[in-house]
């Protein structure tokens, strides 16, 4: 297995869109994070799904790679183990498995367990018992194909929402319970979407004292998305406004529809970012968050949004969750380069490069 101590990658969800391997060597990244809904199994080869193609590619060439299995169920109901529609997911993921294990560094049970099913599913443990006996069918293949030697590792995830009332609960007690009490699993994987950026101790306090010392925890999505939003509807920094003929009662998020509809040069992108003060003072949110995982001695890998996908920028308004506002390269918002090279976030790009190591 790769080096995964604290290691800072990237991560494309289901989506790379114009993302590639050249991409990752811009910003000296050497591991690669993606979900695959297993339901992409019912249409043809795996291999050619975008997100696990580039996944495959980068384990071919070295770089750490994590894998996450996502089970939609927000419309139906959890299968139950031992029923008919069980034994269509196991038929999924068997269909899966022999192209990622011991190929892939870390294989995650799970995407958002906790957002991707329906509510009355949490409550009564549905959701847990589907979850525990997927993952031990892919730890007894795990074992009986490879054995201890194999160098995929396994971790249940993800959880998310525990800085917020009813974020926890006993499903989520039980699945850390599960995952302490389970040998074969490596830790769990965290999703911490923030309104502030302290608010991350309500995740680490949660799951640091519920796992074995010998585990540890991925973070393969991140960031303060919640907080954002909430500046959407402030007006624009005067300053900007009048330097680009904006009216100063144009607000924040009627600027990035604008930069949507056409694609600022780079320097104006960075420009509208930095002059305001929501986004400004928390330049270094990435930096110190990274760095409050990895003072943790328990982190494994975190993964930071790679690339703007085209689901999240559709219909931008004020409402909208701006996950576009994450992401290290922005080919939905800002021009390509010259020289062909894809747009960025040149806050995020710079402080990713920094956090490698060497």
């Amino acid at each position: 297995m790769n080096d995964s101590d604290g290691a800072l990658g990237l991560n494309i969800n289901g989506d790379p869109g114009p993302l590639t391997l050249a991409e990752m060597d811009v910003v000296s990244a050497t591991w690669l994070r993606a979900f695959l809904p297993m339901t992409d199994a019912d249409g043809g080869s795996l291999v050619d799904q975008p997100p696990l193609r580039l996944v495959l590619a980068a384990a071919e060439r070295g770089r750490g790679t994590v894998l996450s299995l996502k089970f939609p169920y927000t419309h139906r109901p959890v299968p139950v183990p031992g029923s008919e529609a069980f034994a269509r997911e196991v038929q999924r993921v068997d269909a899966l498995l022999p192209l990622v294990m011991d190929v892939v560094d870390i294989l995650v049970v799970g995407n958002e367990p906790f957002l991707e099913t329906r509510e009355e599913d949490r409550d009564t443990g549905r959701l847990n018992a589907f979850y525990e006996a997927l993952a031990r069918h892919v730890i007894g293949y795990r074992d009986m194909r490879f054995g201890p030697a194999c160098r995929t590792r396994l971790y249940m995830g993800a959880l998310n929402h525990l800085d917020r009332p009813g974020g926890r609960s006993a499903a989520t007690d039980r699945w850390m319970t599960f995952t302490r009490d389970t040998p074969a699993l490596d830790g769990v994987d965290i999703h911490p979407h923030l309104s502030a950026p302290e608010d991350d101790r309500h995740y680490l306090d949660y799951i640091l004292p519920r796992l074995r010392p010998d585990q540890t925890f991925l973070v393969t999505e991140f960031s303060l998305v919640q907080f954002w939003k909430r500046h959407l509807s402030d007006r624009l920094a005067a300053r900007y406004a009048d330097r680009h003929g904006i009216p100063r009662t144009t607000l924040v998020w009627e600027e990035i529809k604008s930069a949507l509809d056409r694609p600022f040069p780079q320097r104006r992108w960075d420009e509208f970012l930095r002059s305001n003060p929501w986004f400004s003072q928390h330049e270094d949110y990435l930096r110190q968050q990274v760095e409050t995982f990895r003072g943790t001695g328990r982190l494994a890998v975190a993964t930071y949004a790679a690339v703007q996908g085209a689901a999240n920028v559709k219909d931008f308004g004020a409402d909208s969750v701006p996950w576009l506002l994450n992401s290290l390269f922005c080919p939905f918002t800002v021009q390509r380069a010259d020289d062909g090279e894809l747009g960025r976030n040149t806050t995020w790009t710079d402080a990713f490069r920094a956090l490698q190591p060497g």
